[in-house]
């Protein structure tokens, strides 16, 4: 059996073909979960949160808002809402919508659950642009 795997990340704007990797962890509903060559075929609900892929030596960081993992014996897709690696994360545009999200918290007259997942997604990508420090 193969130690890895073929990855694809599909968003509505764009395909990223990983080729074949070794392992990946992604953001699950309910915490994260790994995924590594034989794994069982399952369809994975995907929260906002950091996606790893480990491709031989290389390490690679990406942000996500959520979607699905598809993964079947021939591979994974990741059907995502977005995704940014880590190295295109802008800080200073993250910061923005952090502070934005942060202030929408506190006005009354905005949606709530909105304002919550913006300063979520605001975070993650915060956290995720650190990799490349």
């Amino acid at each position: 059996m193969a130690n890895s795997f073929q990855l694809d990340i599909v968003t509505p704007t764009s395909v990223i073909s990983e080729g074949l990797v070794d392992y990946v962890r992604a953001p699950a509903l309910d915490g994260l979960f790994g995924i590594e060559a034989g794994h069982a075929p399952a369809i994975i609900g995907l929260g906002i949160g950091e996606i790893k892929v480990n491709k031989g030596s290389d390490i690679i960081f990406y942000s996500t808002s959520g979607g699905y993992a598809d993964i079947r014996s021939e591979g994974v897709m990741l059907l995502l809402e977005s995704v940014e690696e880590a190295s295109e994360i802008d800080q200073k545009r993250a910061d923005e919508a952090f502070n934005r999200a942060k202030s929408r918290l506190g006005n009354d007259r905005l949606d709530k659950v909105r304002a919550r997942a913006a300063l979520e997604r605001a975070k993650n990508r915060l956290k995720i642009s650190h990799h490349n420090d």
